[in-house]
């Protein structure tokens, strides 16, 4: 699996204290908790509606809660709410652009609204970490919806933030347009803290560090992709294929086995081994089965929407 490392130990960027948003009787965001730091790629993982947008919104300032509070670089966002928000970047899940401006135009414009002394500078900057160079001149309506979201990335870094805040920021773009928005926001992650919304779980695995699981408002596990994976259903389940003849004595053998949990038959020649505690026991089952006619052995990794679905079942999301 392509994943990022363990949590980062880095300065302290965001705190995120007992926050909290109700709209009449709904609960969008129902007290959470949480720390991000220099390095960390947070990942907000759950369905549509979970509460994800309004806690970015709240973090970013743009909402204001009900209860608790947020501190950006040191700057609590209720007391000193420029300087907190002169630290972030923000990419909304829909992110505002004037179509018929250029690429250029509109950070320029941005880059303006944003009191930045040096424009020329920051655009060359952020032209090349957001690769938009071959369409700097281009206007944004003629563009692919993965340079349009790059362009909404380039503003959110123009004036070189230490926080970035992105909802959904691969939403709607083809399987090429998401492997190269992922790719950027991992470059993207050295020396800064980034949290991103996303109900796409193998995004998560792929850019995230660290992982939140929220729905109806509330978090419900905060983990690694990596220790959520080891915990998601079918991990490390070997699937064996083979000669038919041999399969009911192997599974006599396999259920005596200590790290065996159980044996599940899927057809004539296939069997599904799922091992004790979703340990890897696949050198066992090498040994076990060594002299027979082997079609295929698969060892499986949990996947995070397996875990998600167990997680939040019974959840409202």
């Amino acid at each position: 699996m392509e994943g990022r490392s363990k949590p980062a130990v880095g300065e302290l960027l965001i705190e995120v204290r007992d926050l909290a948003k109700h709209y009449g009787p709904i609960r969008a965001v129902d007290g959470i908790s949480f720390e991000v730091r220099r390095g960390d790629v947070l990942g907000f993982l759950g369905p549509n509606g979970a509460g994800k947008t309004t806690a970015m919104k709240m973090i970013t300032g743009f909402v204001e809660p009900d209860r608790g509070s947020v501190r950006v670089a040191g700057h609590d966002l209720a007391d000193e709410s420029l300087e907190a928000r002169r630290k972030i970047g923000y990419l909304p899940e829909t992110a505002p652009a004037y179509g018929e401006m250029t690429v250029a135009g509109f950070l320029e414009f941005v880059a303006e609204a944003r009191g930045i002394d040096n424009i020329a500078a920051a655009l060359d900057r952020v032209v090349q970490a957001a690769a938009l160079g071959r369409v700097v001149h281009q206007t944004i309506e003629t563009l692919s919806k993965g340079f349009q979201r790059r362009v909404s990335l380039a503003q959110a870094l123009i004036h070189d933030p230490e926080v970035l805040i992105l909802d959904e920021p691969t939403d709607g773009l083809d399987p090429n347009q998401k492997a190269s928005v992922q790719e950027l926001i991992t470059i993207l992650s050295a020396g800064r803290a980034i949290v991103l919304s996303t109900h796409i779980l193998d995004e998560a695995e792929r850019v995230c560090n660290r992982a939140l699981v929220i729905s109806q408002g509330r978090i419900l596990v905060d983990s690694t992709p990596e220790e959520l994976i080891a915990k998601a259903p079918n991990h490390n389940v070997m699937r064996l294929v083979l000669d038919s003849t041999s399969l009911p004595d192997l599974m006599t053998s396999l259920e005596g086995k200590p790290w065996c949990d159980r044996v599940e038959r899927l057809s004539e020649t296939t069997i599904d081994i799922y091992p004790q505690s979703g340990e890897n026991h696949l050198g066992a089952l090498m040994e076990l089965t060594a002299g027979l006619e082997i079609h295929s052995i698969h060892l499986q990794e949990g996947r995070l929407n397996e875990l998600f679905r167990d997680i939040t079942r019974g959840v409202e999301a």
